[in-house]
């Protein structure tokens, strides 16, 4: 059986990790800690005496790409050749001797059957599990590293559970502390059928909260695989070994390896309860709003349980590292799900969902002597119609052909890219009232707001600005202009005091625009974007890509110089304007603690196995 006390001790010996063994709060203390070991590049971090806790905690596991590739140094590249299998079956065919090794990896991804295992060995209230928070205002104590498991009530089995990672809320709030849990989940998650599934049959919907075991099962968990793999099936590949199930009659099976599983039920005639507030993805609060409850039943753990917990916040942080590991291994799959399509790149930066940038192709009408977007349209709305991807508010797609070395994670010579070719009079394209992230607070309401395409097709229309001209105007309202990138200027507006729904200020402060050529001029910076601090939002480019793309609802703060409407369609002469100010409907930006900042300087002070990366 798998040990993550066994894992932590290799990890120890490679140099990956080191042992703490100052007394530690696991509320904030924890948290910041791991936050500024992650910042450096630290290792992982063993917090072997946590306050008021009997069970140790475990961080940073995925805090380097180079630590992450360790854990799976024995199974990575099979992974990738099952997945290329499961993309193309005929590469086996064509490169036997290449694919030896697939029947073994085929025959892990069999789960299988055990009469019991280490995570049955104890049992503990839900109280003496680590009061984990991360955040000041967090509403409670918070699982960061869930693997929620739940089944098909119509067609119960592992051949149709999920594995997903969904926030789990430990106390606080009106839960009742010795039974309850919060269990937020979001729109396009596989929990969410199983639920739907089990209210319908007026059944309770089982929920095992599986925390620790083997780091294959926790990146199962997050992995958007390919349909038709099984997340327990991924897990065993990655591992290298077949996940042990425990089958229990009437309940669900429990992960024999875990560290602990906490079991339990959402009941389908309770109540729901506000869950949150919690420092999430994209910098700010998710706001407390009413989620399931899962009723906790039993809170199982071994007698050597390690808690691991990760945090949550405006990026880069360790969760960074998944999106890393999630590229290398299904990138190929891209072009093969949506055609005509090279790549997607979810920009870890702006929050993930909030932007997305793709590589298309105008394949059909190469002749045309002025090439607009055609096919890049349609494949846009394909990328739309994708899972998770469905919550972006931004995509930026260009044309193949017209760079064949253009690559999406290459963020900045992208943008360029995309903005010395952009012609804003037709390459916008809006969807309004429609769905985006549930954490995302820059909409009408929850997962409501909007998206808009940005499509580029030819050779360039233009040559970026990279210092600003001396005749550069602002209207009045508008001050303190800066370059952010080549073709980007930001600029600081008024502080926004209106509510969603009414307009922002801007159209009049624009208008003065058409009457002074001079004022904001489109030919070498044709994008404007108003903020609150113009020095933050040009210091760096995460800078900039955060604020732009998380304060912003296309629909509502995306205005232009000499705006028109034709036949519905919404386009501008002059520079496009985002704004991308604090709104009063947003969601507070996370803030640490300045108490538990100074306490946390004061032990990187007294040295120590961590001095170097505090």
């Amino acid at each position: 059986m798998f040990s993550l006390r066994r894992l932590i001790d290799d990890l120890a010996r490679a140099g990956h990790l080191v042992r703490l063994d100052d007394e530690i709060d696991a509320r904030l203390e924890a948290a910041e800690i791991q936050r500024r070991v992650y910042a450096r590049g630290g290792p992982a971090v063993f917090f072997a005496n946590v306050k008021g806790c009997r069970f140790p905690l475990v961080s940073n596991l995925f805090g380097t790409l180079e630590r992450a590739r360790y854990l799976f140094r024995d199974t990575y590249a099979s992974v990738r050749q099952a997945i290329e299998l499961k993309i193309d079956p005929t590469r086996g065919l064509q490169r036997p001797l290449a694919y030896l090794g697939a029947p073994l990896t085929a025959w892990r991804m069999q789960p299988r059957w055990v009469r019991s295992g280490p995570v049955m060995e104890s049992s503990c209230p839900i109280a003496d599990l680590p009061q984990l928070v991360s955040w000041p205002r967090d509403g409670g104590p918070f699982v960061t590293l869930p693997q929620c498991f739940t089944e098909d009530v119509s067609q119960p089995g592992l051949a149709h559970s999920n594995l997903g990672m969904y926030r789990v809320q430990i106390a606080g709030n009106d839960y009742h502390p010795q039974g309850e849990m919060g269990l937020h989940y979001q729109i396009h998650r596989g929990i969410g059928v199983h639920h739907r599934k089990a209210l319908a049959a007026g059944q309770p919907l089982r929920v095992n909260v599986f925390v620790g075991g083997h780091p294959a099962m926790t990146l199962a968990a997050v992995m958007p695989l390919p349909e038709g793999m099984s997340e327990l099936g991924f897990a065993g590949a990655l591992a290298g070994h077949r996940i042990p199930m425990v089958r229990r009659p009437g309940g669900l099976p429990i992960y024999a390896e875990a560290d602990f599983c906490i079991s339990g039920f959402v009941d389908p005639a309770a109540a729901t309860k506000r869950e949150g507030p919690f420092g999430d993805h994209l910098g700010y609060y998710s706001l407390a709003h009413e989620f399931p409850v899962l009723k906790v039943e039993k809170v199982w753990h071994r007698r050597d349980a390690v808690w691991p917990f990760t945090v949550v916040g405006r990026p880069p942080q360790e969760d960074t590292t998944f999106g890393q590991l999630i590229h290398e291994l299904t990138g190929d799959i891209i072009p093969t799900v949506l055609h005509g399509v090279k790549e997607v790149h979810a920009v870890d930066a702006a929050g993930v969902h909030p932007l997305l940038l793709a590589i298309g192709s105008e394949r059909y009408m190469p002749f045309l002597a002025s090439p607009r977007p055609q096919e890049l349209l349609t494949q846009a709305c394909a990328i739309l119609g994708q899972g998770q991807l469905s919550l972006a508010k931004f995509l930026w797609i260009a044309n193949r052909y017209d760079d064949e070395s253009l690559h999406t994670h290459d963020i900045g010579p992208f943008l360029q890219h995309m903005l010395a070719r952009v012609d804003w009079r037709r390459d916008l394209h809006f969807h309004t009232n429609t769905t985006i992230d549930t954490l995302d607070y820059s909409g009408e309401g929850l997962n409501i707001g909007s998206k808009v395409v940005i499509a580029a097709v030819g050779p360039p229309i233009r040559t970026l600005g990279t210092e600003l001209p001396a005749n550069y105007s602002l209207p009045e309202g508008l001050a303190k202009p800066r370059v952010a990138l080549p073709g980007v200027v930001v600029v600081e507006g008024p502080t926004s005091n209106v509510e969603r729904h009414q307009a922002q200020g801007l159209d009049r402060i624009l208008s003065t625009c058409d009457a002074r050529p001079s004022t904001l001029d489109p030919t070498a910076f044709p994008l404007v974007v108003v903020v609150d601090d113009s020095e933050f939002a040009a210091r760096n480019l995460n800078n900039f890509l955060w604020v732009t793309f998380t304060r912003a609802n296309p629909a509502a703060d995306i205005y232009g110089v000499g705006s028109f409407t034709e036949r519905k369609h919404w386009g501008c002469t002059g520079p496009l304007v985002i704004d991308a100010r604090i709104k009063p409907h947003h969601a507070p930006p996370l803030v640490e603690d300045a108490e538990v900042t100074r306490r946390i300087d004061a032990l990187a002070a007294r040295g120590g196995p961590l001095a170097r990366w505090l």
